[in-house]
């Protein structure tokens, strides 16, 4: 980060650990999935909690059923520090963008119309015998959730709308669930697939792979982890857990059977902090190993317009899904911060469901248009992001908020183009580092006779995203007519750090002005 005045900034930004001995669990639903009993749409969340666990090692095991996901990671992990903004973010984001990549694999007819996002949480276990509790509280759920839906579904299949299908079950209550389902379907509950009964269980295992033989044709083994998908009745049980060498390892060990789990003493264990109200907040996500994934993907440096394009266009996705919610962005590089207003209801101001569902759009947003900006260029692996919120309490602060970033862009990026002009000129990289240190990076400049103030104004202002110009949208409701006013979302290049631009939009920071009605 470059020095400037506006860094007091920083010091609204609160630490979110997750204290030892805590296990971090993260649990992430996805917001638009529906029918999710649907098969192929379980092998794909599935699909995509796997490809976590390859990723992470400090996951050692998921749960998941319909739509939702729970991941464990081992007692002892550093993983970004404990900081729970950070562990979910990175979480829900790198799910978002394997479920993106992983879609024609399962639904080769159908297409992805819009980006999906996850909102999520962390939910931290004091002691192994709660994360038993947990898991535990969410198969039972699991049963319960697939009976429902079950119903439910061949209801609206065979001709009810899905009211009239709520209530014949809500109706039915007296009747067990299993018992609609064969007098009604002839369906056998028992029989179903185990994985729409009892869900999914990703856990890493350790299996020999034979490496070599011996002179006399004896095998040599060699362990390695290996991850496997079971669909178990109780993954919560003495007998199954304690068959499992990694997770005693990692975890520990379930020392009785648990049963009758009451739902709100494992709720209790939420990490879910509601933002202070009356405050600004302020989301900003920054990509993770992006040096590497633009290495990988030859961006051009210092600068690619591609890759900013790309990030525009996320942002500009993301201000249109919460358009009530969030009034302006600024982004640079691989980094974009988003404002909410100050009177935003969003999620309940739920600082977990917020980070996850604005960090999981914008991802799947990025893997989605990727082939718009780098036609030629194959995604190779799945991007990600992490993300935090912060709190300002006036229009003013976050104003020096957004000057501070302008102010990091503008020194960021005159130092990155005398670093990249150093290395064309055939220096390796630590020497361009070397020459670079302590110094004055205008008169750097002037010395490679690079003509700074003719570089797009792009790479060296940053892109601000807002609503240029008020729209009123006549909205048509069952008890009548309402109108929603919104803005025409532009992206612009311009100075955000004086006041001209603030004069010119008066109402983007005046909460006074803001006629978008709550969710």
């Amino acid at each position: 980060m470059a020095n400037s005045k506006y860094e007091y900034v920083k010091c609204f930004e609160l630490e979110d650990e997750v204290m030892f001995p805590n296990f971090i669990l993260v649990s992430i639903t996805a917001s638009k999935l529906h029918k999710p009993y649907h098969v192929n749409a379980l092998n794909l969340m599935n699909s995509c909690a796997v490809a976590v666990l390859e990723e992470y090692a400090d996951i050692v095991l998921a749960y998941g059923f319909s739509d939702e996901y729970t991941f464990v990671f081992k007692k002892t992990t550093k993983f970004y520090e404990r900081r729970a903004s950070k562990v979910l973010s990175i979480v829900s984001s790198f799910f978002s963008s394997v479920f993106v990549r992983k879609w024609h694999e399962f639904f080769p007819q159908m297409e992805l119309h819009s980006p999906p996002s996850f909102h999520g949480k962390v939910i931290p276990c004091a002691a192994i015998d709660a994360l038993q509790a947990y898991l535990s509280w969410r198969q039972n759920i699991c049963h319960l959730k697939n009976q429902y839906d079950q119903c439910f579904w061949r209801l609206v299949e065979h001709g009810m709308n899905e009211k009239e299908a709520k209530d014949f079950i809500d109706g039915a209550k007296k009747r067990d669930l299993n018992d609609i389902l064969f007098d009604e379907f002839n369906v056998n509950y028992n029989t179903l697939d185990p994985m729409l009964r009892q869900g999914s269980c990703v856990l890493k295992t350790m299996v020999g792979d034979v490496v070599k033989y011996t002179e006399d044709g004896a095998p040599v083994e060699r362990k390695r982890r290996k991850i496997n998908t079971v669909h178990y009745k109780k993954i919560a049980s003495t007998r199954f857990w304690n068959e499992q060498t990694i997770l005693l390892k990692e975890l520990g060990v379930f020392a009785e059977e648990i049963n009758n789990v009451k739902p709100e003493y494992v709720r209790s264990f939420e990490f879910d902090s509601k933002l202070m109200p009356s405050t600004w907040v302020v989301v900003r996500i920054d990509g993770c190993h992006f040096h590497r994934f633009s290495e990988i993907h030859e961006f051009v440096k210092p600068n690619d317009d591609r890759a900013l394009n790309l990030m525009n266009s996320c942002a500009v996705a993301v201000l249109e899904e919460f358009r009530q919610d969030i009034v302006f962005a600024y982004g640079v590089s691989d980094e974009y911060s988003f404002i909410l207003k100050k009177s935003t209801d969003l999620y309940q101001r739920r600082a977990s469901k917020i980070i996850s569902a604005i960090v999981s759009f914008f991802t799947s947003t990025y893997v989605m248009r990727w082939n718009n900006f780098f036609p030629q260029t194959e995604l190779n692996y799945s991007p990600s992001f992490d993300a935090r919120a912060v709190c300002y309490p006036s229009a003013e602060i976050v104003r020096d908020y957004l000057s501070w970033r302008q102010v990091d862009c503008h020194i960021n990026n005159q130092y990155n183009t005398c670093f990249w002009k150093l290395v064309a000129s055939g220096k390796s990289k630590r020497e361009a580092q070397r020459s670079l240190k302590g110094a004055q990076l205008q008169k750097k400049i002037e010395e490679l006779a690079i003509d700074y103030n003719k570089l797009p104004v792009m790479f060296r202002q940053g892109s601000s995203v807002f609503r240029d110009r008020i729209d009123n949208v006549l909205i048509h409701q069952e008890n009548g007519e309402s109108s929603e006013s919104y803005g025409k979302v532009a992206v612009a290049h311009i100075d955000i750090i004086g006041s001209a631009f603030w004069l010119e939009h008066p109402g983007i920071l005046d909460e006074k002005l803001h006629v978008w009605k709550k969710c």
